[in-house]
């Protein structure tokens, strides 16, 4: 399937730049745009599955735009293409279910696999903009786990007994075992003994970050 994207810049020799490129590569470019409203109108009538767009534009930004796809619940999937990086935009990219942040130095380097892994429902964050902040990624198979088994495998990293953690989160030493047995799953953990401590101690960092 040849998706349909459609591409914003405020700037006419990136919007070229990118529309050329894009087109030369056989992909489907049903529109492109000079400023958030416009792009927001092609995203509503056209309904692509990729929409590439400048953070900062005219009338409405790319963040912006995220937002209101977000509210109408527009299918499109969103890839910013930014000179920014910064901390708060990345967060709040991510927090409208942003697919892609790519870094525009890297634009032309990177886009290509960014629509690839964004057209199989991943998310595509600039590697050097990951760099650049110092984020840690929390491993995605942790926010699978509720706040208690979170809990659970925190005191686990701590080298606690099943009854130690028991008295600690004033539950019985089954309720932890069967616990311990939903996070083993849910990690796709081997279910020797000893694999769960492991784990639990290589991801302590992130175990806060996670609660």
């Amino acid at each position: 399937m040849n998706a349909s994207i459609i591409i914003a810049d405020d700037h006419p020799l990136i919007l070229k730049g990118l529309n050329d490129f894009l087109l030369e590569k056989q992909y489907n470019v049903v529109a492109s745009a000079v400023n958030g409203k416009e792009a927001l109108q092609h995203i509503e009538e056209l309904k692509p599955d990729i929409a590439i767009l400048d953070i900062q534009m005219p009338f409405l930004t790319g963040l912006q735009i995220a937002q209101k796809c977000k509210e109408l619940n527009l299918q499109t999937k969103i890839i910013l293409i930014t000179f920014e990086k910064d901390e708060t935009i990345y967060k709040q990219a991510k927090s409208l279910g942003v697919f892609g942040y790519v870094l525009k130095e890297f634009a032309l380097v990177e886009i290509e696999n960014c629509i690839a892994s964004v057209l199989n429902n991943k998310p595509y964050f600039s590697a050097e903009l990951i760099k650049y902040l110092q984020i840690e990624e929390i491993p995605e198979e942790l926010e699978l786990l509720t706040p208690a088994e979170t809990e659970v495998l925190k005191l686990i990293a701590q080298n606690k007994t099943a009854k130690e953690i028991g008295d600690i989160l004033f539950i019985s030493s089954r309720t932890v075992e069967k616990h311990k047995s939903h996070i083993i799953s849910k990690l796709k953990l081997e279910s020797k003994s000893g694999s769960l401590a492991l784990y639990a101690k290589e991801n302590e960092e992130y175990l806060d970050k996670n609660t």
